[in-house]
């Protein structure tokens, strides 16, 4: 009897010992993979494109311009004017890519009487620096402080257009500075509910350095809005766009949905209908009639 209870103490000793070599294989696992997300959490937000062709390839008339930061990087762009501009539209690319894949919707807005900046951030199209929450709003700052100052534009016309990650990029530099109007297309709610949203496993929100916390920004919104979300949308739930949406102060405000488009359609790029509704909200703003 005393050797069965030996063998079946030994026993369980040496199940416990499994267990809890399991239970440190598991944290250890756990503890790299938190610390992998931790240290190349930029690489999952930010995929910059630096082959950027000359303008003259892509848009014709377009020019090619460089500007300053306030922490002294050079950013690369491209001015497109109209040849009668209602105003000028800065644009805030998403997370992929340069300015050249917005080529399509510069031009179609200045077809439409609205003349174009196409810039890249810091780390994309070819410049130097490496994207950061902090560092994005100061190249915005930048791109601003270049429209004001040339000669034809007018300061008290300029509007913003921001997709996606550009979205939260260009709320953030509206509410700072108001432009005239402001488009956000499949814009977040904040980039901790998208990583929930990707990646429920981890706990995002601790993990973040780049919060773009727009849900918490828009309530001190003080400009026209138009907001755009594609109703099959991969990437930005849709939920998210009509909730920033909701938030934003009452006045003049519109959402506009594209009930078939997902996030990379061409038809959330620059697609007739989202031309159209944008640059006729520009219009309105810009003619007074959607005064707050």
């Amino acid at each position: 009897m005393a050797a069965n209870q030996g063998w079946a103490r030994g026993r369980d000793s040496f199940e416990m010992r499994q267990v809890m070599n399991l239970l440190g294989l598991l944290i250890a696992a756990a503890v790299l993979i938190l610390g992998l997300a931790w240290a190349f959490q930029r690489k999952l937000i930010y995929f910059p494109d630096g082959d950027v062709p000359p303008a003259g390839r892509v848009l014709p008339m377009a020019s090619e311009v460089t500007f300053r930061t306030e922490d002294g990087l050079e950013l690369k762009g491209w001015f497109l004017p109209a040849a009668d501009p209602a105003g000028a539209v800065l644009v805030f690319n998403g997370n992929a890519g340069n300015r050249s894949f917005r080529a399509p919707l510069a031009a179609a807005l200045a077809e439409s009487g609205f003349s174009v900046l196409l810039f890249d951030y810091r780390g994309y199209g070819g410049n130097p620096g490496r994207p950061t929450e902090v560092g994005l709003l100061a190249d915005a700052r930048g791109a601003r402080a270049y429209l004001e100052d040339r000669g034809d534009v007018d300061p008290a016309r300029i509007v913003y257009f921001g997709e996606s990650l550009g979205a939260a990029v260009a709320l953030a530099a509206a509410v700072e500075r108001p432009p005239a109007a402001l488009v956000l297309r499949s814009p977040f709610t904040s980039m901790a509910d998208v990583g929930k949203h990707h990646y429920p496993f981890l706990p995002v929100g601790l993990l973040l350095r780049d919060r773009y916390p727009s849900l918490e920004r828009v309530g001190h919104l003080d400009c026209p809005l138009l907001v755009i979300a594609g109703g099959r949308d991969t990437i930005v739930p849709p939920s998210q766009s009509r909730a920033l949406f909701e938030a934003a102060p009452s006045g003049f405000k519109r959402f506009l949905p594209l009930p078939g488009a997902d996030h990379n359609d061409f038809e959330l790029l620059a697609g007739p209908e989202l031309i159209n509704e944008v640059t006729h909200f520009f219009r309105l703003a810009l003619e007074g009639k959607g005064a707050r």
